[in-house]
């Protein structure tokens, strides 16, 4: 059973008993969900997503997953990954393979990996980490999965153990993958709104007066965005920029092509999305959807839609 937290300094290391397992998590790390499943199987990939391949070990046992929350927006994955890479070393295991997003494989390696679901476990297919790792030999061999992730102020961590659920028996594993994992056919909530309603809006997608430049930062609307285009190749759309009414037409529909064809940029660049899927354009302020009387309507007008384009 897990075991409750140790006192430890507030926003440092704090040490938890996990399935047996000394960890310590980030100071403000919360528990969100747990599942434990007998005599299973679970896949762990010991090589980056290439060339439609993926090599990896299928451990057999008790399978036990638990993640975690940190509401933490200055930790990279790197700075959550390394303590709890650290303790697993200090607890006798040894790496069998670590990657980063791009260099993993991204999407395609993502989804070979079986994870708890959203809003528990959240994987940023930008900013991920993931680390497998193995102690001992035979029927005492236990195997290790950590993927961390981010969104903009949220860290996540999902572990993964697997050891034998029956010492009498042995524990085997194999090197064949198991049959890929599939994305979701919608891969989401704007999925689901392209399929059933043809249009989108990408909320949390905010420019300032006058302003084509996107933030660096990772936005859940492009990251969901790209899992459902990414998940249905035949899916062609288009990206479409508006601005609040402030100056004139000709000067706003230009800034809303800019913006538009800067989530289009953001979606091939960052998000490995085809750039034949995607095309952009903008209309200025001739489509507001709230009065430009307000700062509070001006700021919902200065938008970036996207609109399912494929007729079958």
């Amino acid at each position: 059973m897990i075991r409750g937290a140790i006192i430890a300094v507030a926003g440092l290391g704090v040490p938890l008993d996990v399935w047996g397992l000394s960890l310590n998590m980030p100071g403000g790390a919360e528990e969100v969900a747990t599942s434990i499943s007998r005599d299973d199987s679970y896949f762990l990939p010991t090589s980056p997503f290439s060339n439609g391949t993926l090599d990896g070990v299928v451990a057999e046992g008790i399978v036990r997953q638990t993640a975690w929350k940190i509401d933490e927006d200055n930790m990279t994955t790197l700075q959550i990954l390394a303590p709890l890479r650290q303790d697993l070393q200090d607890l006798g295991f040894e790496s069998l393979y670590e990657c980063e997003a791009q260099v993993c494989g991204g999407f395609d390696f993502r989804y070979q990996i079986e994870l708890l679901p959203e809003p528990d476990m959240h994987v940023n297919l930008s900013d991920f980490r993931y680390l497998s790792a193995k102690k001992g030999e035979g029927i005492s061999t236990e195997y290790v999965g950590l993927v961390v992730s981010r969104s903009t102020k949220t860290g996540f961590i999902q572990l993964t153990q697997i050891s034998a659920s029956d010492r009498s028996v042995p524990f085997t594993t194999s090197t064949k993958a198991p049959p890929p994992q599939t994305a979701p056919a919608l891969a989401g909530p704007i999925g689901e709104l392209l399929e059933s309603t043809g249009h989108a809006t990408l909320d949390d997608l905010l420019f300032k007066t006058g302003s084509s430049e996107l933030g660096d930062d990772s936005f859940a609307s492009l990251e969901n965005l790209a899992q459902y285009l990414t998940a249905r190749p035949d899916r062609q759309v288009k990206l479409v920029g508006h601005t609040d009414a402030s100056g004139s037409l000709e000067g706003n529909v230009t800034l809303s092509k800019r913006r538009a064809s800067a989530v289009a940029v953001r979606l091939v660049e960052t998000y490995g999305v085809s750039p034949d899927q995607v095309s952009s354009d903008g209309v200025g302020f001739l489509a507001p959807r709230a009065s430009n009387l307000t700062e509070d309507g001006r700021t919902l007008n200065r938008r970036v839609e996207v609109i399912l384009t494929s007729t079958q």
